[in-house]
């Protein structure tokens, strides 16, 4: 199993947050937004184009998604559960 970050933040960003956070995965910095619309999660929130929803997505070793979450702005992902379905496939 591996585990990715992405963001619109710059990769310098990423580097002070995961330091900052102590992460041990990669985190993608999505700097031209390809991600977030290839993942159909951009949306213009205060003017600010592309902006992403905040999202996890489980994506299978053949590349498919298998499993999609969406969250408000002031939510935080559980950890656990996203784990724990990583494990089930």
């Amino acid at each position: 199993m591996r585990i990715f970050a992405i963001s619109r933040d710059s990769p310098y960003s990423h580097t002070r947050y995961a330091e900052q956070q102590w992460l041990t995965y990669p985190l993608l910095s999505d700097w031209s937004a390809a991600a977030v619309r290839a993942f159909g999660v951009s949306q213009n929130l205060e003017g600010l184009e592309d902006t992403p929803v905040r999202s996890c997505f489980l994506v299978g070793g053949d590349g498919v998604v298998r499993k999609t979450w969406r969250y408000a702005d002031d939510e935080v992902p559980d950890v656990d559960e996203l784990l724990d379905a990583a494990h089930e496939l």
